[in-house]
């Protein structure tokens, strides 16, 4: 039976509606194609990318033989050279395209993504994350950082080699201004932030979540947009990855392990997008009326999106998801209940 669910942390209704699993092509790849071609993200090719702004290794940069790599990316949307300053043109404005725009290549394998990493490799991506992190909110320009991973054609992907994005912006996007927003009035009300609510009502429920790993959690959300849809949350007030102690990067690349692991399990390879949503990197005239409250009221999350089968004119028209399956049910198929 279809239910119109309310998703509280996106504020978005999304239609659970079971019977769309029938419509025909809506498999998922039990296979992918690796691409023959050479590839400037693989090990030992490091002549055809931009010098390295950071990597895990232990020799000399820009050689072979690393475990995580970050260069600037080539085809950058943002640049760091620009000049931080508004224009108006009678009433319309815009601002430079300041910001950095960054590669993290996850790994030196071309054929490994995340549902192949062992939990030490998914330790070094976290790893690399935070220090890229903590690099560029040393820019007081940069506001807002979007670090998002797209795999597979299916999510948007372009590169075969598995590799992770972050792109800082001097703005914060309008949806991520909203929540600030709904989640500053929400601590108001209840003393407490959406995310510490919904981990606490999902793990009172239990029938959404998958496993728990120290201070984090990963569950089926109530309202999800798309089938097996995962989201991790933290059980304690962590505003952003760069805040965690190295014990919580390790107990949140486990339970990362293990949710790639359940997936993989169900669905084979299949094609995702995957991203942190995490407080502002510094204090603007957008973010100050947030930052007082900002490490009481706010939790990072990682939401990972299986994308099996693609958007359609229904969703593009009313910004609202259909999904086919039920979280209750990917849950129970993802603990092997």
């Amino acid at each position: 039976m279809s239910e119109i669910r309310l998703d509280r942390l996106h504020n978005n209704y999304v239609l659970i509606a079971p019977e769309r699993l029938r419509r025909p092509n809506l498999g998922h790849p039990k296979s992918k194609n690796i691409s023959i071609a050479i590839c400037p993200f693989c090990d030992g090719n490091e002549e055809f990318t931009p010098n390295e702004i950071f990597a895990i290794r232990d020799n000399e940069p820009n050689s072979p033989s690393w475990k995580t790599r970050v260069i600037p990316n080539l085809y950058k949307a943002v640049q760091i050279e620009l000049e931080d300053s508004s224009k108006r043109e009678g009433m319309f404005e815009s601002v430079p395209g300041v910001g950095a725009h960054e590669i993290l290549i996850d790994s030196p394998s071309h054929d490994n993504d995340v549902s192949t990493l062992d939990k030490e490799a998914i330790e070094n991506w976290l790893r690399s994350l935070v220090i890229r992190i903590d690099d560029l909110s040393r820019d007081k320009r940069l506001v807002y950082l979007s670090v998002f991973k797209n795999y597979g054609q299916n999510a948007g992907s372009t590169q075969d080699h598995p590799h992770t994005q972050l792109l800082a912006l001097p703005i914060i996007p309008n949806n991520q201004l909203v929540f600030l927003q709904r989640n500053k009035e929400y601590y108001k009300r209840h003393g407490r932030g959406i995310v510490e609510d919904i981990v606490y009502n999902e793990r009172l429920a239990k029938k959404r979540v998958l496993d728990e790993v120290g201070n984090f959690i990963a569950y089926c959300p109530y309202a999800s947009a798309f089938p097996f849809e995962v989201i991790i949350s933290t059980m304690k007030n962590i505003s952003s990855l760069n805040k965690c102690s190295r014990k919580e990067i390790t107990d949140l690349s486990l339970l990362i392990n293990k949710v790639f692991y359940m997936l993989k399990s169900q669905l084979g390879y299949f094609d995702y997008n995957l991203y942190f949503q995490m407080s502002p990197l510094n204090l603007n005239y957008e973010t100050e009326e947030f930052m007082s409250t900002i490490e009481k009221s706010y939790r990072f999350t990682l939401r990972i999106t299986p994308r099996i089968y693609r958007f359609g004119g229904f969703e593009i028209a009313t910004g609202m998801a259909i999904n086919s399956i039920a979280p209750e049910e990917c849950a129970k198929l993802l603990r092997g209940d």
